[in-house]
């Protein structure tokens, strides 16, 4: 490990100018590339303390040995540098996107004597149009198949071509009329380059010209009797018109257009591009990368647009790009566009209508890429080992942690305050181990008291469990465990007595002999927080007398590991297998606590005087308000007319009239400005109405409550 003091150049040898630099290890290899606009501000960030540096730019620069640096005189050429190197070295620091595919395009070779139209990957050739990419090859020869019954262009090999030319006979698509046959002179270079060009002006978009020219000649071909070729030309449109519906117009102003969205977490990212010509999504694509580097998201953008058009000349960079976010500065990587293109290029945000929307489906493709590389990463058997050992290395453990368990606490400003337990074995989700807390010891916000009164209950059940089956057993442990709060599974049911469906309460199911959930003990337990939940975790632990247990918390911030005893954190390299299934573990804790939490939040807000009816279940419940109309109607009825809602007996509706007569009838409501009291509007008002998320909330709260939620 260097120390960057020792190749740092002296005060006023880094010029004050726009250039592109090079980190180099000690083996001579060039292991980070990056540009500025004033190279003497920017490489001196990379000098400073190393305490004040991000984890990744500090392990870059205690891997590096050298640096050195190239002036140039304007920002594009920096730029434009920058991916020439970047390219050329492969540095090992920067973010390089991983195409996940070999995308197919549509390519016609207008460089040939008679073009061919064919499927291409790769590089793309001078003199070959290009249409795409597409998702899969066989969406591509779909297509071709329908527009070759109206543009007859030659699809074959050179071999096939010239063995046709030949023998003087076509092959099976100049029988059937989808090949003009040029290999036996049926057309000439002349007609068949027209029809190539036609193919590929349909193919660019400008459908609406020909469709209409080929109406007129069906019904001209109608009025002169010439049903055949009438009845020709109708199947031509109709072939148009079925091609083009697997191209459905996204915008009408039939725009050219790069659509970019970007989802990313703490160690990866991943961006999709929607290629949209003629206002229609003619192709797409996508990347995943390492988060190697300090990056943020509009950094993402430029490093994704690089990629995307550092290749690319004329119209294969589209007039207008729509981004998540504007690289910093914007004016360079726009200039450097629009001398891609030839012509100015607009790379902006959409912020209403058509393209707002369309960005919106694009950034969902981005989450779903991310999320099925996470799933295909997590399934390998491999890297989950790895990540088990890199885990025990790292915390110090006797042996990898099989089994790990994960807690989270979620609350609304301190409101239904819930806790969540996810368990993880051999690296994988077990969901039918998940549990569900509620905080019931005390009321408030209080996360770190919160994380201690939920391990406490559930290796008290641990524990318990232990003692009914014989297998452990403390002097003078009487203390009963506590109940409630988690989610209605028999689990969670030990301490009241039976089951859920009825089975005596022992350390093991009848069934199979198997234990229970909290049989299992953890070899590691995580928590979402830093120092002071891990402290609690570990208090709670040493509270009941646990010691085989270890404990670490994962902050989100910087992803640092954080152990009870350290004082420090334990930095896991980005890279690391071990960091990489602790975010997942950590992730799916709070998702699961948020879900429940929500879920409470909503219940609790379409609470109603009919939920404390004993016995009366959901169905029935809304089979009553349905009958009625309304809790106000309800609450009037006599016991005969309860009566008459179907599953609704005697008994019952003695039950229900009671409870109405109970429950105080909501205050009426009063018009504001004139001081009336609309007693009828109990029948109108709703009691909840939905945030932007689609979640009840009370009417009249505030919109911002989701905005403060845990």
């Amino acid at each position: 490990m260097a120390d960057p003091s020792s190749y740092r150049p002296k005060p006023g040898q880094i010029p004050d100018s726009p250039g592109v630099y090079r980190f180099r290890d000690e083996h001579r290899r060039v292991i980070y590339v990056g540009k500025a606009k004033s190279l003497r501000q920017r490489l001196a960030n990379y000098f400073q303390d190393l305490a004040s540096l991000h984890p990744r730019t500090r392990t870059m620069v205690t891997t590096a040995a050298s640096v050195e640096w190239t002036v140039v005189s304007t920002e594009v050429e920096a730029l434009q540098l920058e991916y020439s190197w970047i390219k050329e070295y492969d540095p090992r620091f920067n973010v390089k996107y991983r195409d996940d595919k070999s995308y197919p395009y549509l390519a016609v070779t207008m460089n040939e004597e008679f073009p061919r139209v064919q499927v291409m990957r790769g590089h793309k050739k001078k003199g070959v149009r290009y249409f795409g990419p597409y998702g899969h090859a066989w969406a591509i020869r779909d297509t071709v198949d329908l527009l070759l019954r109206v543009f007859p262009v030659r699809t074959c090999s050179a071999g096939v071509f010239k063995n046709a030319a030949r023998t003087g006979r076509p092959c099976l698509l100049g029988y059937i009329g989808k090949c003009s046959a040029p290999c036996v002179g049926r057309i000439d270079p002349e007609d068949h380059r027209e029809l190539a060009e036609e193919f590929c002006d349909f193919m660019a978009g400008r459908t609406g010209t020909y469709l209409r020219r080929l109406e007129n000649r069906m019904t001209e071909a109608a009025e002169e009797m010439e049903y055949e070729r009438a009845a020709r030309l109708r199947d031509d449109i109709g072939a148009l018109k079925k091609a083009m519906e697997k191209n459905a117009v996204v915008l009408a102003d039939a725009t050219d257009a790069d659509l970019v969205a970007v989802a990313e977490d703490e160690l990866e990212a991943a961006v999709q591009i929607f290629h949209v010509r003629g206002g229609r999504v003619r192709g797409q694509r996508g990347w995943v990368t390492d988060k190697v580097e300090e990056i943020t998201t509009a950094a993402l953008v430029e490093h994704a647009l690089q990629q995307l058009y550092g290749e690319e000349t004329g119209d294969a960079v589209p007039k207008e790009v729509l981004v998540p976010a504007l690289p910093d500065p914007l004016e360079p990587v726009q200039e450097w566009l629009t001398g891609r293109r030839g012509s100015n290029v607009s790379l902006r945000i959409p912020k209403r209508g058509d393209k707002k929307a369309l960005m919106e489906t694009v950034a969902r493709n981005a989450q779903q890429a991310l999320a099925l590389h996470k799933t295909k990463r997590a399934s390998d058997l491999t890297t989950r080992s790895r990540a088990l050992e890199e885990i025990a290395d790292a915390l110090d453990l006797d042996s990898a942690p099989l089994r790990i368990e994960c807690y989270d606490i979620s609350h609304l400003q301190g409101d239904d305050v819930v806790a969540s337990m996810v368990v993880f074995e051999d690296g994988l989700q077990r969901k039918n181990e998940y549990r569900r807390f509620q905080i019931k010891g005390f009321a408030g916000q209080d996360d770190v008291r919160s994380m201690h009164e939920v391990i406490t209950r559930r290796f008290r059940r641990y524990l318990a469990e232990k003692e009914r089956t014989g297998e452990w057993v403390e002097d003078g442990d009487t203390e009963a465990p506590l109940t409630g709060g988690e989610a209605p599974t028999n689990a969670a049911l030990v301490g009241v007595g039976i089951h859920s469906d009825g089975a005596p309460v022992n350390g093991f199911k009848e069934e199979d002999g198997r234990p229970k959930k909290f049989a299992y003990p953890p070899q590691l337990v995580v928590v979402d927080g830093g120092r002071p939940q891990v402290a609690a975790a570990k208090r709670a632990l040493d509270e009941l007398g646990i010691d085989d247990i270890a404990v670490c918390g994962l902050a989100k911030r910087l992803e640092e590991v954080w152990l009870p005893e350290d004082e420090d954190p334990v930095v896991l390299p980005r890279t690391s297998e071990g960091l990489y299934l602790l975010q997942r573990v950590r992730d799916e804790a709070h998702r699961f606590a948020i879900t429940y939490q929500r879920t409470k939040r909503a219940k609790r807000f379409r609470a109603g005087p009919l939920d404390d009816v004993p016995g009366l279940g959901e169905t029935r419940k809304q089979a009553l308000i349905k009958h009625f109309g309304s809790v106000k109607k309800l609450r009037s009825a006599t016991i005969e007319q309860i009566q008459e809602v179907p599953g609704i007996g005697r008994k019952t509706a003695e039950t229900i009239a009671a409870a109405l007569a109970q429950a105080a009838p909501a205050a009426p409501a009063v018009n504001t400005a004139t001081g009336e009291i609309m007693d009828d509007r109990e029948d109108e008002a709703p009691e909840t109405t939905a945030d932007a998320s689609g979640e009840p909330v009370p009417a009249g709260a505030p919109d911002d409550r989701r905005g403060q939620e845990r």
